[in-house]
């Protein structure tokens, strides 16, 4: 079985995003790589890693053993914490390419702003990741985890404006002030923990939504999530729960369910992982 037609969601700068992927965060790295062709086997494309996962090069044998066409492929990487200043973003950025063995990226992002670190400067890391869009080893570039604050910071002090911003979304925690601040710049929420890490499967609402639709209940929060225009890459290992995730296109959810999964937010009792505002974690 492979997946149907992934719809692509158009970014500002032109080029264009699937909107479901597969995440590899927590995979361990001598898994990643069987892990990933299992993924592309099923058909997917779009594929999310990071430094800091420490799976990069799993991500990069799969891809040079499946032996598809590079402009099938859709590939996300994120800088380590521990390199944000603008020389060692650029050397960690070319470990990176090396590690995934591409020439390059379809997208790069700054995975946390840490405010609480460098002086508060993550606008000179932002104006070197638009360094690497010119020379065209970084198609896109985007944030991860940035505030409303973060996202007009370096907006108004640059003058470029992320494609995406890679954020906690789910039911539970809808995130709705960074969600507006990225459509008011016209920039693609990304939604990372997209069925709470697990949670959905335990909410009465959503399992009624889901015996209703004849799905289970992450597809229904995935199928929400779409049809909110977010973009989605949910993390397994397992291969039938990667064709489970991706049976999204055939059934929607309606507005009335829709409306009842959005009043499910919690606001910030909602929020399982780290405040953007305060996480400072730093890869020994």
């Amino acid at each position: 079985m492979t997946t149907p037609r992934i719809p692509r969601i158009e970014l500002r700068d032109g080029t264009s995003i699937p909107q479901l992927g597969l995440g590899v965060f927590q995979v361990p790295p001598d898994e990643t790589a069987g892990v990933v062709a299992d993924a592309l086997k099923a058909g997917y494309r779009h594929l999310d890693t990071a430094q800091m996962y420490g799976n990069e090069a799993g991500v990069g044998q799969a891809i040079a053993a499946a032996g598809l066409p590079r402009e099938e492929l859709y590939v996300t990487t994120k800088l380590n914490n521990g390199f944000h200043r603008p020389d060692d973003a650029r050397r960690a950025f070319d470990d990176s390419l090396a590690r995934l063995g591409l020439d390059r990226v379809d997208l790069f992002l700054i995975h946390w702003p840490l405010p609480t670190l460098y002086d508060g400067d993550f606008v000179s890391t932002w104006r070197t990741l638009a360094e690497l869009t010119a020379d065209g080893r970084a198609t896109s570039i985007g944030v991860s985890n940035f505030q409303p604050d973060h996202l007009d910071r370096i907006v108004d002090e640059t003058g470029v404006v992320p494609v995406v911003n890679q954020v906690e979304c789910h039911p539970f925690f809808r995130n709705d002030r960074v969600r507006s601040a990225n459509q008011r710049h016209g920039v693609v929420t990304e939604a990372w923990a997209p069925i709470a890490k697990g949670a959905v499967a335990d909410d009465e609402a959503i399992v009624q939504i889901a015996r209703d639709a004849g799905k289970t209940p992450a597809q229904v929060v995935l199928r929400w999530h779409l049809q909110h225009g977010h973009v989605v890459f949910p993390k397994t290992t397992r291969p039938e729960r990667m064709r489970e995730n991706a049976d999204l296109f055939d059934f929607e959810v309606t507005d009335d369910q829709v409306a009842v999964i959005d009043g499910l937010d919690r606001g910030e009792e909602g929020r399982t992982g780290a405040h953007p505002d305060r996480f400072d974690w730093i890869p020994a």
